[in-house]
């Protein structure tokens, strides 16, 4: 199935190009809007369980966080028993956020699978989520999950 991945990609690609175009007034690029949803999903999340969740480095949402935390989004705790752990917090400005994104994501779905019938739909979506728990197995594993053959 060739053209397979090339068009998950490209929806990806497309779907970040509507994001970044609709959220931008909110001032959130990249995989903030990511954060916010998963912070004020679960308020205290570490920022480790937050890579672990959205499949970013821990790096990268650090960086992301720290952002997020000097535009007033986020609010980070260091943990008192563990120094090593980071507990993330939404702020009333992630809270007011919250709903637009729900609000910008649920158009992008709606607008992307405007073309399929309720039993397409039906059909689709546990496919992909059986494929999006195998990606996500494979990030939580590294590479020894995947054979190395035909590459």
């Amino acid at each position: 199935m060739p053209g397979f991945m090339k068009c998950i990609n490209q929806i990806a690609r497309c779907a970040e190009q509507y994001r970044a175009q609709r959220l931008a007034v909110l001032g959130l690029t990249g995989c903030q809007y990511s954060c916010i949803l998963n912070v004020c999903r679960q308020p205290g999340i570490s920022q480790e369980g937050l890579a672990k969740q959205i499949c970013v480095h821990k790096s990268s949402v650090a960086r992301q966080l720290a952002q997020l935390e000097e535009n007033g989004f986020v609010r980070r705790e260091t943990d008192e028993k563990d120094r090593r752990v980071t507990a993330v917090y939404p702020t009333a400005r992630a809270r007011e956020a919250y709903p637009v994104i729900r609000r910008v994501l649920g158009e992008w779905s709606r607008y992307v699978t405007g073309g399929l019938s309720e039993e397409d739909k039906a059909r689709l979506i546990p496919l992909l989520e059986s494929m999006c728990r195998r990606a996500e197995a494979y990030w939580e594993t590294g590479t020894e999950a995947l054979p190395e053959e035909g590459i």
